[in-house]
C-alpha cells in the first residue's frame, strides 16, 4: 500500500538556485554583510554541518571577514535561551538571520519584524504560522519548508515495508515543539492506513526520555519511529542504543542518526540545502524582499538504510528494500 505525499496542499515554487557572479561580489568587496546563525541545536556533532555552510557561502563569493562575517548562537538544545540570542542579533543588526530549528524560527520572528529571516529548516512554516503561504510568504521571513510533516507517513510506510510484522509503532518526539506535534499527528493519520497502531512518546527535556524508554519496556511496540529536532537529535544516541539494546528497529529522518545505529532514514539532505540558502540571502542582499520570495522545498529525498544494524536485529530487510536505498551501510 503507499501513501500520496501532498506538499501542504498548495502550489509550491522550486527556484534553481543562481548565484551572484563572483565578479559582481568582488565589485561589493568594500561592503562587509553581516549574517545572524540561529540555531536550536548543537555547534557540532548534530545535523547541521557548519563546514558545508561557510563552504557554500565561500562558493558564492562571500569571504569571511573580508566581504562577510557570520555571526553565530547555539541554544545547544536549551531554547529557553532562544530569546535573549535572537535579541543579541537583533541588537547587532545583521543584515540577515539563518535559522535552524522552528523554536530558534519563532524567537526570530517575535525579536524582529524588519531584519530578513531565510529559515534553514523549521518544519511547516505555514501550519506553525511563521509563514502566510509557500508561494506568498510575506513579512520579513523566506526560505524552506522541509515538508517533514508530509513525508511522515512515507518514513512509516517504508519501516512497515522493511519490517512487514509490526504493528505497533511507537513515536518519539518533542511534544513541546509545534513542528514536531504536526509530524507526531501526520504520523497518527497516517497509522489506521498502514495497520499500525501508534504509541505516543511526546518528551520535553532530556530527562524525559528515561520514562519513553520505561514505557516501552513495559508496553513493549515492535518498532520506533524518532521525529528528529534538536532535543532529540541532542539524545540520539541514547536511543539508537536502547533501540537495539531492546531489539527495536528505529527509523528516523536524518542519515547521521543511521551511522549511529538507527535502522534506516529517510528525508532530505542539509548538503542540497546550504547553497540553495546562501543564494536566498544573497538575492535579499542584493535588494530582494524576503516575502516576496516563495517559500522552496527538497528537490531530492533519500533513503539510507543501515545493514549492520538490521543483522544486530536479526532482520532479513526485502531484497527490494536494499536496492531502492540511495545509501546501504555494511
Amino acid at each position: 500500500m503507499s501513501i500520496t505525499v501532498r506538499v501542504l496542499g498548495v502550489f509550491v515554487v522550486l527556484i534553481t538556485s543562481t548565484f551572484q557572479p563572483s565578479e559582481t561580489v568582488a565589485q561589493q568587496q568594500s561592503k562587509v554583510y553581516h549574517i545572524g546563525f540561529l540555531n536550536s541545536g548543537v555547534r557540532s556533532g548534530g545535523i547541521f554541518s557548519r563546514d558545508e555552510f561557510y563552504s557554500a557561502f565561500r562558493d558564492a563569493g562571500y569571504i569571511e571577514d573580508k566581504n562577510i562575517v557570520i555571526e553565530e548562537r547555539y541554544a545547544e538544545g536549551d531554547l529557553s535561551r532562544l530569546p535573549s540570542l535572537a535579541a543579541e542579533l537583533v541588537e547587532l543588526k545583521v543584515d540577515v538571520i539563518v535559522i535552524l530549528g522552528g523554536p530558534a524560527a519563532q524567537a526570530a520572528k517575535k525579536a524582529t519584524s524588519t531584519i530578513p529571516i531565510v529559515i534553514l529548516g523549521a518544519g511547516d512554516p505555514v501550519g506553525t504560522g511563521l509563514v502566510a503561504s509557500m508561494a506568498r510568504p510575506g513579512g520579513n521571513i523566506t526560505g524552506f519548508s522541509d515538508f517533514s510533516t508530509d513525508l511522515s507517513g512515507k518514513r512509516l510506510q517504508l519501516l512497515k515495508e522493511a519490517v512487514p510484522g509490526i504493528s505497533r509503532v511507537a513515536v518519539l518526539y518533542n511534544s513541546a515543539d509545534p513542528a514536531m506535534t504536526l509530524r507526531y499527528q501526520a504520523l497518527e493519520h497516517a497509522a489506521p492506513i498502514l495497520g499500525v497502531a501508534i504509541q505516543p512518546l511526546g518528551v520535553r527535556e532530556p530527562a524525559d526520555f528515561d520514562g519513553a524508554f520505561s514505557a516501552m519496556i513495559g508496553n513493549r511496540p515492535d518498532a520506533i519511529v524518532m521525529v528528529t529536532d534538536a532535543l532529540t537529535n541532542l539524545n540520539r544516541k541514547l536511543v539508537t542504543t536502547f533501540a537495539i539494546s531492546n531489539r527495536l528497529p528505529l527509523a528516523v529522518e536524518f542519515s547521521n542518526i543511521v551511522r549511529d545505529g538507527a535502522l534506516m532514514s529517510y528525508g532530505w539532505n542539509f548538503n542540497d540545502r546550504y547553497p540553495r540558502v546562501v543564494d536566498l540571502v544573497g538575492r535579499i542582499l542584493r535588494g530582494d524582499n524576503p516575502g516576496d520570495l516563495p517559500i522552496e522545498g527538497p528537490t531530492r529525498f533519500y533513503l539510507v538504510i543501515n545493514l549492520k544494524t538490521a543483522k544486530a536485529l536479526g532482520l532479513t530487510l526485502p531484497q527490494s528494500m536494499l536496492l531502492l536505498a540511495d545509501e546501504v551501510i555494511e
